[in-house]
């Protein structure tokens, strides 16, 4: 049966957001003395949100509340000065969208980055005017009537509140939606909610690791995407 509407995670499904993520990661590391990490590493260091990635990426020792708490907030000065220097969709992700919207399919953004940046990526890269909605602190964007990042006082992903949060806000029956991601939290998030999880191939992660996680299926490109719909 055709879905009637598309949820999808953003960095490593629509942006190629890795070395800019890694490059203020590493300012960060390096301001509050430790050590770098290889980019390679950052593709399994991403995913879960801010908090989670500098507890992976301190050494076991160090990685305390505080020092994450830290880490963070020099991470957004970091981040927020060079968000963009190499961010960009991915091949075929703006045609996507743009047939999806045309075809009237609704889409929407859920991430676990927090919610300003993902809000300036989705300005950046797909523009458009922006859809308030009543009784929530988010909006739409553009091409998507919902955009969402991490929030505080909302559980980040694998957590399946904001996924529901946005099939309610929408009105569309959480089973008619896909929800498209690149690692196996995205996976997790969309069984949880009772959506339908697709992989996509082109992100930070293999591809065995979202069928171990439960993927419907796995996609090698966009425009597949489209046959759902």
């Amino acid at each position: 049966m055709p879905a009637a509407a598309v949820l999808f995670d953003l960095d490593g499904t629509l942006l190629d957001t890795l070395r800019d993520v890694a490059e203020a990661a590493n300012q960060t590391l390096s301001e509050c003395n430790f050590a770098p990490h290889a980019l390679k590493e950052y593709r399994f260091l991403l995913g879960g949100g801010l908090r989670n990635l500098f507890r992976a990426a301190l050494p076991p020792e160090e990685s305390t509340e505080e020092t994450v708490d830290h880490c963070v907030r020099v991470f957004d000065d970091a981040y927020r000065a060079a968000w963009n220097v190499h961010t960009r969709p991915y091949p075929g992700i703006p045609e996507l969208v743009a047939e999806l919207a045309a075809r009237g399919v609704t889409q929407a953004v859920l991430s676990n980055k927090p919610h300003e940046f993902t809000r300036l990526c989705i300005e950046e890269f797909f523009g458009g005017a922006t859809t308030e909605h009543s009784g929530s602190e988010t909006s739409g964007i553009g091409p998507f009537a919902f955009v969402a990042g991490q929030r505080t006082g909302v559980p980040v992903k694998p957590d399946p509140t904001s996924a529901l949060e946005i099939a309610n806000q929408l009105s569309i029956p959480p089973a008619d939606w896909l929800y498209v991601g690149d690692t196996s939290i995205d996976m997790e998030t969309a069984n949880r909610a009772g959506m339908r999880p697709i992989g996509v191939s082109w992100g930070f992660r293999d591809r065995q690791e979202l069928i171990d996680a439960g993927a419907e299926t796995v996609v090698d490109e966009p425009s597949q995407l489209a046959t759902f719909f």
